[in-house]
Order: structure tokens, then C-alpha cells, then sequence
């Protein structure tokens, strides 16, 4: 019998979760989730302060260690304070505790970056190019423009030279400065809420936040523009929500076992065993991106030479004739090198094509980069204390 038609045999559930917004948010989602399969069920949300929501004052990458935002609702899992626990997959490390795992993998939102520009700079900034298509789940993603010298065009390129960029992410200021080396990468913590209030404030030209979280608060209409992959390249699971359980507890396992989206599972299972193998945290300048789409399809250069970028559609499983492709980066905190990598392979083996991309790029200097990441305080950039 199928999973959905099972009887659930228990009453209650407790969901784990951090009280930001955007937490709340996907909380109650996996919860209206659950009650639409089992209307019966009593579903209750336990919320968790973590590590990293106590700390606001101190960039990240500087508080080092992992799990800085799961690992207080872990604990909760492991005291059965909860039964399962709802995360933002960016935030979850790839090792768990004992007896804990990551069960489920829902349907992926809008895995690109959002740039997010002040009123007053937009005002005084020409336009000149319009804002990348909605992400969408078709086989294939509109082409990106290209402008002089095959360099993807961008809203990027046309903010005025100093301007100040607000981010909370290594990964996003190594890319941005790869490209606007003059551009000054700052500090940015706190809720969505609070970072839009900061740049509206005038503390930042522009912010740049995931496009995923913005649109499931219902603040699309922000957005100056969808950042194209060539230009951000997302973090490892970035867009996309994840259940974590007890092993043990089989109860549990099949009342969510509904939630999971195979597609983005493959996908994301691709991606953190890339982050695995290059041994890297959600703090680390790595990102990658993985997609399934058609053989049937034309070929699939890298990310950055007009590669493809899309995803089989919402109704369709994998085929036969499904490929798996993934683009992964591993880039220097001040944006002077970076190292790129591109995979294709049969998605039955995604965990293995995610490992032989980390090791392609390691092979090539990432793990030079890595080491100076991992062995040295983390620098402020352009003499700012960044993250």
C-alpha cells in the first residue's frame, strides 16, 4: 500500500524549527504538507534559538565549526523534545549525530541569488539590462545574453564603481568580487526583514540574498534582478527544504516520506557529496549546482559557454534517458582565484559524479584555496570584516 494511504498511528507531531520568518514559514509549509495527507494530525512547532541565530555582531566564516543553525534543534531530536526537524538545506552539514539523518527533501524553490538594489541607487543607475527570466522547472532555461567578450550579462555590471554590497556569504562576495574587484563587500547579518531594512536604511547600495527565501515571503516585487548562474553560482542545496528524523523511528519515516521530491533529492544528494568530499561548511567559498534533464536534448557545456541549465518538468521521472548535470566552484575569500568544474553522468550515480567533481577541482588548486581558508582567520575584504 502506498505511503500516503497508510494509517498514521500517531496523534501528535512536534516540529523543530528556528523562529526566524522565512523558518516559520517553511515550518508551516512541511506542516500544511502533512495535515493535507493526514488531516487528523495534531502538529505542533517547537521553537529552537541556535547558535546561529544568538550571534549577530560576528561574520560567520569568523564563529567557525558547522551546524551553526541545526545543531540546538538536533539536540531537541535527540532529547525527543521533537520528532522531526525542519532546515533551510544550505545550513545542514553533511555529517549528522548518531541516530539522526536527513530523511526528506522537498521540492526545490528558486535555487539563484537576488540582488536587491537601494532606491536611491536605482535612481541614479541606467538600466541596461533587464532582469533574468523566472526560474522554471521546464526542460530548459531561457538563454542568458551575452554581452563583449562572452561576459553574461548583468545588472552588476552596471552599479557604480565602490558601491557597497551587502552579504552574509563568502561564497557570494568571492564570485562578486571575481568580477567588480573594486566593489566593497560588507558585513550583512540578520533576518530578511532586517537586511531589506538596512539597505533601505542606506547602509549598502545593494544586498544580495537567496532569490528562494524572498519569494516564499511574498517579497518578489524587491528583486532588481535574479542573478544568472554564471554570475553566482548557488550554494550546495541553496532553495531547497529538508526533514530531519531519528533513524530508528519508523513511525515518523513514513508519515513524511510524502514530502520527498525525488528530483531535488538526487539533485541535492549530488551537491552535498560534492561539499563532503571537498570536507567544506555552509561558510566556505563553494558552490554548486546540479539539475536532471533529457538526453534527447542538446549537449551541455559548462555553466558560463551558453551551458544548459534546466530541469525535467514537475510530472516527469527519470528516464532512461535522464542526465545528471552539475557546475561546481571552490573559490579564494578575496576573489582572485576561483576554480570551476562541470560533471554529467547518469543520475543513479549522483552521489559518486558529486565526488568526481570535488576531486577534479581539487586536483586543479582547490585544495590550496582550501587550506588557506581553513588555516588562516578569515581576512575582512576591502578592509571591511565581511562573511
Amino acid at each position: 500500500m502506498a505511503l500516503t494511504m497508510r494509517k498514521v498511528r500517531m496523534s501528535r507531531i512536534s516540529i523543530g524549527t528556528r523562529g526566524s520568518k522565512l523558518a516559520l514559514w517553511q515550518a508551516e509549509w512541511v506542516k500544511s504538507e502533512l495535515k493535507r495527507i493526514y488531516p487528523d494530525l495534531k502538529i505542533e512547532l517547537n521553537k529552537i534559538k541556535t547558535t546561529g541565530d544568538k550571534i549577530l555582531d560576528v561574520p560567520l566564516a569568523q564563529v567557525g565549526g558547522k551546524g551553526l543553525f541545526v545543531k540546538e534543534i538536533e539536540e531537541a531530536l535527540l532529547r525527543h523534545e521533537a520528532d522531526i526537524a525542519v532546515h533551510s538545506i544550505k545550513d545542514v552539514p553533511t555529517e549528522f549525530p548518531d541516530s539522526l539523518y536527513l530523511a526528506v527533501i522537498c521540492k526545490r524553490e528558486d535555487p539563484r541569488d537576488a540582488l536587491i538594489i537601494s532606491q536611491k541607487s536605482a535612481g541614479s543607475r541606467k538600466q541596461t539590462n533587464p532582469p533574468s527570466p523566472p526560474f522554471s522547472k521546464e526542460a530548459r532555461l531561457p538563454s542568458v545574453g551575452q554581452g563583449q567578450d562572452g561576459i553574461t550579462k548583468s545588472i552588476i555590471y552596471n552599479i557604480p564603481k565602490g558601491a557597497k554590497i551587502g552579504t552574509s556569504s563568502l561564497r557570494r562576495s568571492c564570485q562578486l568580487l571575481n568580477i567588480r574587484p573594486d566593489l566593497k563587500i560588507e558585513q550583512l547579518r540578520g533576518n530578511l526583514d532586517t537586511r531589506l531594512k538596512k539597505l533601505d536604511e542606506g547602509h549598502f547600495d545593494a544586498i544580495i540574498l537567496a532569490a528562494a527565501g524572498v519569494k516564499r515571503l511574498g517579497l518578489q516585487s524587491r528583486i532588481t534582478e535574479i542573478l544568472p548562474f554564471e554570475i553566482s553560482l548557488p550554494a550546495i542545496g541553496q532553495g531547497a527544504i529538508g526533514i530531519e528524523c531519528r533513524i530508528d523511528d519508523r513511525s515518523i519515516n513514513n508519515l513524511i516520506a510524502p514530502l520527498n521530491h525525488p528530483e531535488t533529492s538526487i539533485c541535492v544528494k549530488a551537491e552535498r557529496a560534492f561539499l563532503k568530499q571537498l570536507e567544506g561548511g555552509c561558510q566556505v567559498p563553494i558552490a554548486a549546482y546540479a539539475r536532471i534533464v533529457s538526453q534527447d536534448s542538446p549537449p551541455h557545456p559548462p555553466l558560463g559557454k551558453g551551458g544548459h541549465r534546466g530541469g525535467v518538468n514537475d510530472s516527469s521521472f527519470i528516464t532512461p534517458n535522464s542526465e545528471l548535470i552539475m557546475d561546481g566552484l571552490v573559490g579564494s575569500i578575496t576573489g582572485d582565484r576561483i576554480i570551476k568544474g562541470h560533471i554529467e553522468g547518469s543520475p543513479e550515480h549522483a552521489e559518486s559524479l558529486g565526488v568526481r567533481l570535488a576531486e577534479d577541482i581539487l586536483s586543479r588548486g582547490a585544495k590550496e584555496i582550501l587550506d588557506e581558508v581553513y588555516n588562516k582567520c578569515f581576512p575582512g575584504i576591502n578592509g571591511e570584516i565581511s562573511s
